[in-house]
């Protein structure tokens, strides 16, 4: 952690629980941002995995089957 990081660290302790609570909200958020070319691999992605459920290539498998196995871990 850089000095800088480390003395707005002090400062923030000194905060209230609400306005520290408020802080770290916002920084969070700040993290939070969409990336356009993200949603975009991710939305081929869904389509090619739909396409392949559809044409049969992709079986599908109930979830109640997953969450058992998951259970039995």
């Amino acid at each position: 952690m850089t000095e800088s990081a480390k003395k707005l660290l002090q400062e923030a302790l000194h905060l209230s629980p609400t306005e520290r609570v408020l802080l770290i909200d916002a920084l969070v958020s700040s993290l939070d941002q969409p990336d356009a070319q993200i949603d975009q691999l991710w939305l081929a992605e869904a389509e090619q995995r739909l396409n392949a459920y559809h044409t049969g290539q992709l079986e599908a498998i109930p979830a109640e089957q997953v969450f058992e196995e998951i259970k039995n871990l």
